[in-house]
């Protein structure tokens, strides 16, 4: 038997909030069964199918104050049964005949599959207000830095100037979208059940979609209409995909924060957050993005976890075991570290430091290149077809590029020749201020959006 005071798995000791560890800790598990029970006590009472009084004593009787977590591990030590284990706990200190109502026609997966929506009711809150309160974040980096001109990257080359704004808006509507998605899957993960070994209710009794109906009720859960002796687990792979899009995307905004901090770009850096903190064993200068790779890595865990849930989905008849044994790590993993993910990239986005004079600095490192496209529409407004403003540029950045000279002073040079645009025609298009489109007005639309 392993030493609990000699933790193995980095949740015990590295990562995940405290709110987040305590649901999916013993006691709080260990909690949620029991509110499963007392609520299909409650059930059974209203119905008629036992007493009040039987119902009010489960109920008082059906919490960790109460049944203790050494207790239940006791016994199923003997009975090799979890669900059996609490039942029998909390039957121990009853008194008088409730003991023996407790658990009436339920199957374990009644407790264990609503006990997990619980889990999810709550956990789920904390990633939604997590990724609210980063929402916020790039709302207000949106704001601070809609006139902070930087070079846009495709294919990782220079193209032409965005904002810091720009790209923060564009994070703070992609966070929101993964606010719909939880918000949209919430109706069809938080559910639960209570119809027996396969799912028709048949230990139930004549009453057993009442029950069922009562129960969930009282547990605020919807109902699986029709379920096997589980839940069905086309509800838990959407909840897993969301988690992954989510951890994606925290991936995708913490890999741009360590290319931007490169020390050959270092337009933005993730702050340290100690004054102590070191950034390298043997290398003293070192200043390393350690969260937005933590948060890298461990969004690739969280991915990791999509293809067993999915074959979890693949059961035999009405249900075989396979499940049981990979969800214990699959559920409680994947929600502590989506939600440890979404925290710690709100932590970096709030302290991030941003360097606009590098931004400026790495925007003339191309010798106006960048403004082709600018000097391009010019042209083509002032009468020159788009084929042919398309290639003279075209020819007029490679000869710049070979000769390194500036896009200006080779572009001048034909200009003279062409005489289409006036000297200020030709400083106004290639001033990067003048050529972020829409940008600022999108900007408004998503900080309007938000601050409502």
């Amino acid at each position: 038997m392993k030493d609990m005071d000699d933790p193995v798995c980095p949740l015990d000791y590295r990562y995940g909030r405290k709110e987040l560890l305590e649901i999916f800790g013993e006691k709080k598990r260990l909690q949620y069964f029991l509110d499963v029970e007392a609520a299909l006590a409650r059930a059974h009472a209203k119905i008629g199918n036992i007493s009040k009084i039987a119902a009010d004593e489960i109920t008082k009787k059906a919490t960790t104050k109460f049944v203790k977590v050494e207790r239940v591990k006791q016994i199923e030590a003997e009975t090799k049964h979890d669900v059996m284990a609490v039942t029998r706990a909390l039957s121990e200190i009853c008194k008088g005949e409730a003991g023996k109502y407790i658990h009436l026609g339920a199957t374990s997966y009644d407790i264990v599959d609503t006990a997990n929506a619980l889990q999810f009711a709550d956990s789920t809150e904390y990633i939604r207000k997590e990724l609210k309160n980063l929402r916020d974040t790039f709302v207000n980096l949106s704001k601070k830095h809609k006139k902070t001109i930087m070079v846009g990257r495709t294919h990782g080359q220079h193209t032409i100037p965005i904002t810091f704004g720009f790209k923060m808006a564009g994070y703070a509507m992609e966070v929101d979208r993964h606010l719909e998605r939880i918000f949209e899957c919430k109706s069809r993960l938080l559910v639960g059940k209570l119809s027996g070994a396969v799912g028709t209710g048949a230990a139930l009794g004549p009453t057993a979609l009442k029950l069922q109906e009562e129960m969930l009720k009282e547990l605020r859960l919807g109902v699986e209409t029709v379920g096997t002796q589980i839940v069905c687990r086309d509800r838990y792979n959407e909840m897993l995909s969301v988690l992954a899009n989510i951890v994606t995307s925290m991936e995708k905004f913490a890999t741009e924060i360590r290319n931007l901090q490169r020390d050959e770009i270092r337009e933005v850096a993730e702050a340290f957050e100690t004054k102590k903190q070191v950034g390298s064993s043997t290398m003293p200068h070192k200043r390393n993005p350690i969260t937005c790779e933590q948060i890298c890595g461990l969004a690739r865990v969280v991915r990791g976890f999509v293809i067993p849930t999915y074959e979890n989905a693949i059961q035999w008849h009405e249900r075989d075991l396979c499940n049981s044994s990979s969800e214990r790590f699959i559920i409680p993993h994947s929600i502590i570290l989506t939600d440890w993910i979404v925290y710690q990239t709100n932590i970096v986005f709030k302290n991030l430091k941003v360097f606009p004079e590098r931004m400026k600095k790495n925007l003339e490192i191309s010798k106006g290149l960048p403004m082709a496209e600018s000097l391009m529409t010019t042209l083509i407004g002032k009468g020159m077809g788009r084929g042919d403003a398309h290639e003279l540029m075209r020819k007029i950045s490679l000869k710049a590029a070979k000769e390194n000279k500036t896009l200006k002073e080779v572009f001048v040079q034909e200009n003279k020749k062409l005489k289409f645009l006036s000297d200020k025609e030709v400083n106004d298009a290639l001033n990067p201020g003048n050529y972020l489109g829409a940008a600022e007005k999108i900007i408004d639309i998503v900080v309007k959006r938000f601050e409502r």
